[in-house]
């Protein structure tokens, strides 16, 4: 069966970095495209960033383009999310999307 499971996230100071990573199994990595999506506290689920199978081509929400940055080893099996500049709205539940199945998320916190 598909499971996915984020790692990494943490609290952290306002302007701070982090990186998750989503380690994937069950289908072919390689072949599908991935997704980070998050929730913060009382809101509805938001997408972040999409990467294609390949890695070619990767998109961003307007709200972390520029301080986002999604890589995938398809070696390893594994999607990564390097979060630079970190703002307190960046507060939330972080999931790894793929193979039409959302993993178990990583809690990220943003504050002084």
């Amino acid at each position: 069966d598909v499971q996915l499971q984020a790692f990494g996230g943490g609290l952290v100071q306002p302007g701070g970095s982090l990186t998750l990573a989503c380690v994937a199994s069950g289908f072919t990595f390689s072949d599908y495209g991935l997704s980070w999506v998050r929730q913060a506290p009382g809101k509805e689920i938001e997408w972040v960033s999409f990467i294609k199978s390949g890695g070619d081509i990767t998109t961003y929400a307007p709200s972390v383009k520029g301080r986002f940055t999604i890589s995938r080893d398809d070696a390893k099996n594994t999607l990564y999310l390097q979060m630079n500049n970190l703002k307190p709205e960046d507060t939330a539940v972080y999931y790894c999307q793929g193979a039409a199945v959302r993993g178990q998320g990583t809690q990220v916190t943003v504050s002084s």
